[in-house]
């Protein structure tokens, strides 16, 4: 854990930011959010025709790993960093009435309007909690799959939130992912910046030491491809991205 960066204040910052994201949705971020974005990125426009609107304005992903995740019917799913629910609705359709899927998010708002949208579009297997992606209110080994979109960078303890995905799934079980990642070192002014971790760049780990800490929690990597169709939207992120290499890659590894 990085001691000089004050993790009381970076919670703060993480839930107002995305307060805002789940009350205001054309409000303006360091980062895009909607429909415009989740299509670029990949997801299928069949898909989102059953994903509630309200959902898709509030996405605010940073890849597509539906494709690496291969989620079947009658799965169990376990959605890190749920949000508004656009990403948990998505796993719902594809593992059908008959799997189940589970989102979890420390902001409140968030989940209030996840579980409002999935009460009222009739997703009877998708199920949102409170809780923090460090340390999981779930069993070991109760889920198939974990999921996870442009979170994981906001966590100031990385390896836990590994170890812990890594407990909670079945063996044979996959961890698909789209994180922010940055190919050189940044300083500490840009990873002790409690605005610019919120904003998915400050928090954002070196590639390598990304995936070895994926390694670590004892996971074996399978895949991992960069979102080329990722970018980010206000000037002070940008320069971050150019200067750093700060990009979006999607990675799937698997519990043995």
């Amino acid at each position: 854990m990085n001691h000089s960066l004050d993790t009381d204040k970076l919670e703060r910052e993480v839930k107002s930011m995305y307060r805002d994201v789940a009350e205001s949705s054309d409000a303006e971020f360091h980062f895009e959010t909607g429909r415009d974005l989740a299509e670029r990125l990949g997801y299928d426009p069949e898909d989102l025709e059953y994903v509630p609107d309200a959902a898709i304005d509030s996405f605010a992903g940073v890849g597509y790993y539906f494709d690496l995740a291969e989620l079947d019917p009658g799965e169990d799913v376990l959605d890190l960093g749920s949000g508004s629910g656009m990403d948990a609705f998505v796993a719902g359709l594809h593992v059908t009435e008959t799997g189940t899927v589970t989102g979890i998010d420390m902001t409140g708002e968030q989940i209030e309007k996840a579980r409002d949208l999935a009460a009222d579009n009739g997703f009877h297997n998708v199920d949102f909690r409170h809780g923090y992606i460090e340390t999981l209110p779930f069993e070991d080994g109760s889920f198939d799959a974990v999921i996870s979109n442009g979170v994981i960078n906001l966590s100031a303890e990385k390896d836990r939130v590994f170890e812990e995905a890594f407990r909670v799934l079945r063996p044979g079980g996959r961890l698909a992912i789209s994180d922010i990642i940055s190919e050189e070192q940044m300083p500490e002014s840009i990873k002790t910046d409690a605005d610019l971790w919120a904003a998915c760049i400050g928090g954002a780990e070196q590639v390598d030491r990304y995936t070895d800490l994926v390694d670590a929690a004892g996971f074996d990597v399978v895949a991992v491809s960069e979102n080329t169709d990722y970018e980010f939207v206000s000037e002070q992120a940008a320069n971050a991205c150019s200067t750093y290499g700060v990009k979006s890659v999607s990675l799937v590894a698997r519990k043995e």
